[in-house]
């Protein structure tokens, strides 16, 4: 077990996105092999708060995903493609 921090995962959705859905089905299922390496915060992107961090790092669509406060994914990448980005930090 390392003492490094977890790394924090943010997922920007709304509640009428299909792809926001798989997106977040997807990420249920392949966090928990990281174990605690990572932490998922979800952000509603047509909130108040979420509104204003949504123009703030320049996100226009859902579902986006970003890594360290950093855009990785604008759209629902494949199973493959999200684990090969996990497993890159």
């Amino acid at each position: 077990m390392t003492d490094k921090k977890a790394i924090t995962i943010e997922l920007f959705y709304t509640f009428t996105c299909p792809n926001c859905r798989t997106l977040k089905k997807m990420l249920s299922e392949v966090l928990p092999e990281f174990g605690d390496k990572f932490i998922l915060k979800t952000s509603l992107a047509n909130s108040p708060l979420g509104m204003l961090r949504t123009m703030k790092l320049g996100i226009h669509s859902v579902p986006t995903l970003l890594i360290n406060n950093e855009i990785v994914f604008r759209s629902v990448p494949t199973k493959e493609e999200l684990i090969d980005k996990l497993n890159n930090y």
